[in-house]
């Protein structure tokens, strides 16, 4: 069991997988941070000084034993953009990769005849339709 465990952990696809795993969480740190630090702050004063990450409706006041029960859809707004940047970075990159895989090309199994143009098996010596040697 511990050969057919570490046959399994050390398959490229796993550590590929683990790797853009580790890779991934930096990132959305990274983009959380943008999106916080950054993006947000300049948008909120451009539509009246709010501050999104504050933004909630709150149900239920705080009380003297009890924190104050609200619904947070301003962290709400912050996440979606992250999603978003996220996605967006991901579609880019996977675009990208996939640009750079070109198809391989198939070899041809027809060529024109030199005589009358018409198109034969590229191995034919002589043509089928106006019967040249080639």
């Amino acid at each position: 069991m511990l050969n057919e465990f570490k046959s399994f952990i050390m398959r490229g696809n796993v550590v590929d997988m683990a790797v853009g795993l580790v890779i991934g969480a930096a990132f959305g740190k990274i983009v959380t941070s943008f999106v916080n630090d950054l993006l947000m702050p300049p948008i909120g004063i451009l539509i009246g000084g709010i501050d999104f990450s504050h933004l909630a409706i709150v149900l239920r006041p705080a009380t003297a034993t009890a924190k104050a029960v609200t619904i947070n859809y301003g962290a709400f707004i912050n996440n979606i953009i992250d999603f978003l940047i996220v996605g967006m970075s991901i579609y880019l990159v996977v675009k990208g990769m996939n640009s750079l895989k070109k198809a391989p090309v198939p070899e041809p199994t027809e060529k024109k005849c030199p005589h009358c143009m018409m198109m034969i098996p590229i191995q034919a010596t002589k043509c089928a339709h106006c019967t040249s040697n080639l």
